[in-house]
């Protein structure tokens, strides 16, 4: 049976869609020269678009699905790209016309064996499956990354969904029933101010569960404590991520 979409992020989509990390080039570059064709990329669970710009620059064309429709409305448009709200089981793709499908931030919530049913029979014989996550934030300045830490272990971290753990372990204990291919290592890296890292920080599911419990806005408090570490708040510092991958190639069986 297939596992209920729950919805976690429609709340901050707006959010997601503004502060969301990028993810770096080099990681696009390899997967469009490891696919055997650049007809057609599926970025699927593709929230508002994060990877599927990078993909358009890529391949001919991309789909871009995701199964909540507040997540696919705040995409940004283009000409490649073609949006559909649609849950990962159930694509609506022809059979054996993918080259390569992405899942970026977002395995963690399928109903995996569905969704693998899925992607073989979408994929090209030799397509390419890669899913791949960041786990928690790190910044460059102690007292502030000890601040970010406690933030999300101890503020949210009883609002995180379940399906949290799976991102921090890098997906390592999940089944993958491709033939695994070794990805080279990626780093994910940007330049925030205050603001952007505090919009970060609201865009977090977590975060609105919270607020749904408690009534009260945790992004304020953690406001206060980092504005006198932090300085001038428009002064970029560096975010840094883990990225963990798992890239596999279709046998077409």
């Amino acid at each position: 049976m297939s596992r209920t979409f729950a919805d976690h992020f429609s709340t901050v989509a707006g959010n997601y869609a503004s502060f969301r990390p990028t993810y770096p080039a080099a990681l696009f570059d390899w997967l469009a020269q490891l696919a055997s064709g650049k007809q057609l990329a599926w970025d699927c669970a593709a929230g508002s678009g994060q990877a599927s710009l990078d993909l358009a620059a890529r391949f001919a064309a991309v789909i871009a699905t995701d199964a909540s429709l507040a997540q696919i409305g705040a995409a940004p448009q283009h000409p490649q790209i073609s949006y559909r709200v649609a849950p990962a089981e159930a694509s609506g793709l022809d059979d054996a016309s993918v080259d390569l499908i992405t899942v970026a931030q977002a395995l963690h919530w399928f109903d995996l064996e569905q969704f693998y049913a899925e992607a073989r029979r979408v994929l090209k014989p030799g397509g390419i499956l890669a899913a791949w996550s960041y786990g928690v934030l790190h910044l460059d300045v102690p007292d502030i990354d000890r601040a970010a830490q406690r933030f999300y272990a101890e503020t949210v971290g009883p609002y995180w969904p379940p399906e949290r753990r799976l991102v921090e372990e890098g997906y390592r204990s999940l089944p993958f029933p491709f033939e695994e291919l070794v990805p080279p290592e990626f780093a994910m890296h940007a330049e925030w101010s205050l603001p952007q890292l505090l919009g970060y920080f609201a865009s977090w599911s977590a975060t609105a569960r919270c607020i749904a419990a408690t009534g009260r806005d945790p992004v304020a408090d953690i406001a206060e404590e980092l504005l006198p570490l932090w300085g001038d708040p428009a002064f970029a510092r560096n975010v840094h991520w883990p990225l963990a991958m798992r890239v596999g190639r279709h046998g077409g069986n």
